[in-house]
């Protein structure tokens, strides 16, 4: 696997080898526990409050704002189930229909037990209605989840405008950030967002850990309950090793937020560029103005996506047909129906998304490869 071009970094990405080198020692040597009261575990316990600060500069906030926890799907839970708890009588919740499974699964867990969901539905360039979101939140209205940034297809959502509207009507907002944190630049002490999700897997950081921002001003009722770590607000004795991992991946990830919007969205640009010059009936889904710099979500008409993944990854491509938490799944991807899209095109479409640890000289290599792979199943279609 030495010579594959890795164009997946929505699922995961690599760990960056400066994560690698600062957690190290927090698997060895310095492995006390933070809520020990002698010098050896208070030692770990800076090591984490350090952490806190570099993730709290990277978004934008107060270090005291920032709760660690496993991944982003806890965050979200966490965020969705607190703001149910702190007024019984709001039971209602405000969604999307293009959101992660995190969100997605819990809203229809929530439903089923008596809960009441609204969920927005989006256009064809995957944006939502900002009228119907203001007219669809109610007196009852608990909370408000929207992503930042689509998974699938980049799209981003007019996020610091939502958190206005939402706080407006004085609800709650949270937003999953996961593929979002890193990307683009986050201030969130300028933004009426109450509640952020994001994963570490996902800045170069290893998978097991992620962060919910809760506002200073938000009430706020803990999802994990035991011990009193994280203030009270997430029970359970912190992984040291990957929490001092997303501190450092997140200081990298501000220094790298440039090369981002440059050099990766140049290299996102010119295979697309490539791709619609070469793969005829190719087609880009979704708002193509407002989106993530790194991620190409492509339709290739008349080919099955899970036949071209198979090739690729023969000819050393990855890429996704979708979420990696959806991998496997027989439907069509519930991001690309909810934006119109026939069966048949979100079944012929690809996510490919790009990363720092990426180089210029892969990218005709992948369009290379891509032309190949469509060329030979029309070929082989063609010929049945």
């Amino acid at each position: 696997m030495s010579d594959f071009i890795y164009l997946d970094n929505n699922a995961t990405t690599r760990v960056d080898p400066a994560v690698v080198e600062e957690m190290m020692p927090f698997l060895t040597e310095q492995y006390g526990n933070p809520s020990s009261a002698y010098r050896f575990g208070k030692q770990v316990a800076a090591a984490l409050d350090l952490a806190r600060e570099r993730v709290a500069a990277l978004l934008g906030c107060e270090p005291g704002e920032i709760v660690f926890t496993s991944c982003g799907t806890e965050s979200t839970n966490a965020a969705i189930h607190s703001a149910l708890l702190m007024d019984r009588d709001r039971q209602h919740i405000i969604t999307t229909r293009v959101e992660h499974s995190a969100t997605l699964k819990t809203c229809e867990l929530l439903a089923k037990r008596g809960y009441e969901i609204t969920w927005l539905g989006v256009d064809s360039q995957g944006q939502v209605d900002l009228r119907e979101l203001e007219k669809s939140i109610r007196s009852d209205t608990a909370l408000v989840s929207v992503m930042w940034a689509n998974n699938e297809t980049g799209v981003l959502f007019p996020t610091e405008e939502i958190a206005d509207i939402v706080r407006g009507k004085g609800a709650l907002f949270h937003t999953d950030a996961v593929q979002a944190v890193g990307k683009i630049p986050i201030a969130l002490a300028d933004a009426k967002i109450n509640f952020l999700s994001l994963s570490g897997h996902k800045l170069h950081c290893p998978k097991g850990v992620g962060v919910l921002y809760v506002n200073r001003r938000t009430k706020f009722a803990p999802f994990m309950t035991g011990g009193g770590q994280e203030k009270s607000k997430r029970a359970g004795t912190e992984n040291v090793a990957s929490i001092v991992a997303l501190g450092k991946a997140c200081e990298v990830a501000g220094q790298f937020i440039e090369h981002e919007n440059s050099e990766v969205r140049a290299w996102r640009d010119q295979f697309e560029e490539g791709i619609l010059e070469r793969v005829q009936g190719a087609q880009i889904n979704g708002d193509r103005a407002h989106r993530l710099p790194n991620t190409s979500n492509l339709a290739f008409d008349g080919i099955d996506s899970e036949a071209v993944l198979m090739l690729l990854d023969d000819a050393g491509v990855c890429c996704s047909s979708g979420s990696a938490c959806t991998t496997g799944s027989v439907h069509a991807s519930h991001v690309l129906k909810a934006m119109g899209f026939s069966d048949d095109r979100a079944r012929s479409s690809l996510r490919f998304s790009f990363g720092r640890f990426n180089t210029a000289a892969e990218v005709p290599r992948a369009i290379d490869a891509v032309e190949r792979v469509v060329g030979k199943l029309r070929r082989v279609a063609a010929a049945a």
